[in-house]
């Protein structure tokens, strides 16, 4: 497997981590409006991982279909933590903020050292990836 191969994978793995935790977040909480917001994320997670495994695919590789142990962590410890606070809904936000500083750290390290053709696939991803970080920001700050 090239580098290129193991850096989109790895990008699938950390990406899937975000939608599985907007899933299981979407399934936990109450508000409506949150449930919807969590959906929609978990969608465009979802468009994210298919845009890069169809490059994974294009190079006769297998794209990644799992997630990592990071993200399960982060999981287990906002479950945990929304058990423990009254507001368990900012508790997930807080915790999905995260993952999309992670995933966003993740897009833009690999766009630094990556081949033209993975930069030009990042490229078009990036403003998806930007826009999805600041919507979970702005919702945490709005919600302290």
């Amino acid at each position: 497997m090239t580098d290129k191969i193991q850096q989109l994978n790895e990008l699938i793995e950390i990406t899937r981590d975000g939608q599985r935790f907007y899933q299981h977040a979407h399934d936990e909480v109450k508000d409506v409006r949150l449930k919807v917001l969590f959906r929609d994320m978990s969608q465009s997670k979802k468009e994210l991982i298919s845009a890069l495994a169809v490059k994974v695919s294009a190079n006769n590789e297998k794209p990644a279909d799992g997630g990592t142990m990071v993200g399960k962590l982060r999981q287990v410890y906002a479950d945990t933590k929304a058990a423990l606070v009254s507001d368990e809904a900012a508790t997930y936000v807080a915790q999905l903020e995260e993952a999309e500083d992670r995933i966003l750290h993740a897009f833009e390290e690999v766009l630094k050292d990556a081949d033209p053709d993975v930069q030009a696939l990042l490229a078009l991803q990036m403003p998806t990836v930007r826009a999805n970080h600041d919507r979970m920001r702005d919702l945490k700050q709005s919600m302290q």
